[in-house]
């Protein structure tokens, strides 16, 4: 049986585009390119980089980037997207807890919770990890968002939820939250590309800065750095508050 976020992307690419979470691509792709001081000599890997948004802005700004996504239907949407753009770049469909590099790239980028965190288990998730981090060089970057855990302590999901939502784009019902596991559990009401309607069973985890830490100790990380997240402004200054609801992590070998 497949996996919600399997069985999302399955016919979810023109509409995903046009989600008001995937707007910030510019912005992001400016901090990704201070954080490597705009070395174009770099190679990057976008893990779940669903249809291609930071692959092809990177490579627009003369980057080398391979991007891989467990979903054939958004790995062909990039390809679509970057042939009408001109761009020629690697897009491989690829499941990020069994990546086929090891010590090929400078920086992998992991953003809009693209894998990490989607798993049903903590072990998959850390696979994950542990796979991006053997695709890295050594002292390869690795640059990656995931919900922060601090934010359920402090403020109701659903009443997120509720104040995101904008007509014509997915809506999250039926969310609870559980403390002893830092899961959120929702069911997601979205339309499809061929305009059917559809609704799935969603879970997702939350990490506190402190897990995320350890996480990336155990992997060998030498310098591990969490900073707040606005969507499109990523930034060194915007500290990690219960505010956020999702964290922005720096790490390096």
């Amino acid at each position: 049986m497949k996996q919600w976020y399997e069985a999302l992307f399955e016919s979810y690419a023109k509409k995903y585009d046009q989600e008001c979470f995937v707007q910030g691509t510019l912005g992001e792709c400016d901090f990704i390119e201070q954080e490597i001081t705009q070395d174009n000599s770099l190679e990057i890997l976008d893990i779940g980089c669903g249809t291609g948004r930071h692959a092809i802005e990177l490579t627009k700004r003369g980057y080398s980037v391979t991007g891989v996504d467990l979903s054939d239907n958004q790995i062909k949407r990039a390809k679509e997207k970057a042939q009408e753009a001109g761009l020629a770049i690697d897009f491989q469909t690829q499941d990020a807890r069994n990546l086929p590099f090891e010590g090929e790239f400078d920086l992998a980028i992991m953003l809009c919770e693209g894998g990490f965190s989607l798993m049903e288990t903590d072990e998959m998730n850390f696979e994950i990890l542990k796979n991006v981090t053997k695709a890295l060089k050594d002292k390869g970057k690795l640059i990656f968002t995931a919900l922060n855990g601090l934010f359920p302590l402090f403020h109701s999901v659903k009443e997120f939820y509720e104040s995101a939502q904008k007509e014509g784009q997915s809506q999250c019902k039926d969310c609870s939250f559980d403390l002893m596991t830092f899961r959120d559990y929702n069911t997601v009401v979205f339309e499809d590309d061929l305009g059917n309607k559809k609704e799935l069973k969603c879970n997702e985890r939350y990490y506190v800065p402190s897990e995320i830490r350890w996480l990336l100790k155990t992997l060998g990380y030498k310098k591990i750095e969490i900073f707040g997240v606005k969507l499109g402004a990523y930034s060194r200054k915007d500290k990690l508050t219960p505010e956020d609801f999702e964290m922005l992590v720096v790490a390096e070998k």
